[in-house]
């Protein structure tokens, strides 16, 4: 979910960010606990070569050494930190030595959450945010959300979600149309694609989930869930979707 903060409760999480000495944090967790941790949770990750865990591991622990998490109503775990930074390195893992340029601080609350920030009470249905305006710079998480998308089996991911949400924004826009990933020649086939499945979606003929008709911003970031969680199963039923998406996220990659 794009989130563009207003109210007093957003200059409230503000002011306690930026009362705490700025300095780099700690990463909360080990290198090797990192590593099993990842192996143990994130089927991304274990699925990687030697190499490529090393590679991997080597910049998750880079993302928790700039990145700073925090909690709400809870004191981040080990796993949690580990999760949030899996989130973070699976879509720009084709990057070599790539950071996010537009993220300072992860919140995680127990669960999901409303506009309002509170996590008790009725119409909480928000499992992650993208600041923006004067949040921006940060990103509001549900640990449950977090955890049951590397723990279910079922192609959806709130981090990754939100991880793509910044990626997209890298252009300065988070729009559905990742200029910093494709190029011009990809970019009007890729739109092409997005709205046609969007209407797929809508009369009931695509498997994707409907929220990624909400806007093209959200068909991005489900549908890279679902590229980054059931890849096979999306090149079977979606093999021009998927062709993109493989451009996008591993092109470079693919180049070596």
């Amino acid at each position: 979910m794009i989130y563009i903060s207003t109210g007093i409760v957003a200059l409230i999480i503000i002011g306690y960010l930026f009362s705490r000495k700025q300095k780099v944090p700690d990463l909360g967790v080990g290198t090797n606990e990192l590593d099993t941790l990842l192996i143990q949770h994130v089927a991304f990750y274990k699925k990687l070569s030697d190499t490529d865990k090393k590679s991997f591991l080597s910049r998750a622990s880079d993302f928790l050494s700039y990145v700073r998490i925090e909690g709400v109503g809870l004191t981040p775990e080990p796993l949690d930190r580990a999760l949030v930074a899996a989130s973070a390195i699976i879509p720009i893992f084709a990057f070599e030595g790539w950071r996010y340029p537009n993220i300072t601080n992860v919140i995680l609350y127990p669960d999901t959450f409303n506009q309002e920030f509170q996590y008790e009470g009725a119409d909480r249905n928000t499992l992650g945010m993208v600041g923006t305006g004067a949040m921006n710079g940060q990103m509001l998480l549900s640990q449950k959300g977090l955890r049951a998308g590397f723990s279910a089996d079922d192609g959806h991911n709130t981090g990754i979600h939100e991880f793509v949400h910044l990626l997209d924004k890298t252009d300065g826009n988070t729009d559905g149309k990742p200029e910093y990933l494709l190029d011009e020649h990809h970019l009007t086939p890729w739109v092409r694609l997005m709205h046609r499945e969007m209407q797929r979606i809508a009369s009931g003929k695509s498997d994707i989930d409907a929220y990624a008709m909400t806007n093209e911003a959200e068909f991005f970031a489900v549908i890279s869930e679902y590229f980054f969680e059931k890849p096979a199963k999306l090149k079977e039923k979606h093999p021009e979707l998927y062709e993109l998406l493989e451009e996008m996220f591993n092109g470079n990659r693919n180049e070596e």
